[in-house]
């Protein structure tokens, strides 16, 4: 069991006030015209097109998340995501803007104590706005706050030091825990090198609460 801090808050993109809407389904408003919300099996189209944009093919190379110099293939696929949306013990939670348009998606999963963060997509166009912090910080709100988690983890590819540099910069740490890359297996991609392999980072929610007697 973990206990929060005094003034342990979320924060999201500059100063915009965070209102929580629980029984609409979404978790809060980032600004006038953004909010959050949990996916439905109606998103799952757009959710797939969303994370391929992202880290695939020359759209990708728009924004500095692509990972189209390491790998080509699929990045995700609909029957991955529609799975994701149902398991009972995670969310795929989303940044839409007042149109309607998607603009960002991650797929939280609580498993015991931790909390883990992955399928983490921000718009090409606009990575760099403030989008990706206010995403990651509702993720960790959620683990923190509705599952009261103690950590947050993560896999990132090791090579991609730009990347985990900017994990690193939000308090993730480097745990020294690596796991393979699936080769052979297309739906995690198409690998175009031999020496991929995932690194798992880890961030401290808050302290584990002294157990009595």
């Amino acid at each position: 069991m973990c206990v929060a801090a005094v003034g342990d808050v979320a924060r999201g993109v500059g100063q915009a006030p965070i209102h929580h809407h629980r029984n609409c389904g979404v978790t809060n408003t980032v600004s006038d015209t953004l909010n959050f919300r949990n996916a439905t099996a109606a998103d799952v189209d757009a959710i797939v097109a969303l994370v391929e944009s992202a880290y695939r093919g020359d759209s990708s190379r728009q924004g500095w998340t692509t990972e189209a110099n390491i790998l080509d293939g699929q990045r995700t696929d609909a029957a991955d995501v529609a799975r994701l949306i149902a398991h009972e013990h995670s969310r795929v939670l989303l940044l839409t803007h007042s149109s309607g348009e998607l603009r960002a998606c991650a797929h939280i999963e609580r498993q015991n104590d931790a909390c883990y963060f992955g399928m983490f997509s921000v718009n090409p166009t606009e990575q760099g706005s403030g989008i990706g912090r206010a995403m990651l910080a509702e993720g960790e709100r959620i683990a923190r706050n509705d599952w009261q988690c103690c950590d947050m983890q993560m896999t990132v590819i090791s090579i991609r030091d730009e990347l985990i540099a900017w994990y690193e910069r939000r308090g993730y740490q480097r745990t020294g825990i690596f796991k393979p890359f699936p080769y052979g297996d297309a739906r995690f991609g198409l690998p175009k090198r031999d020496d991929l392999r995932f690194e798992i980072l880890s961030k401290r929610l808050f302290a584990a609460q002294a157990s009595v007697g």
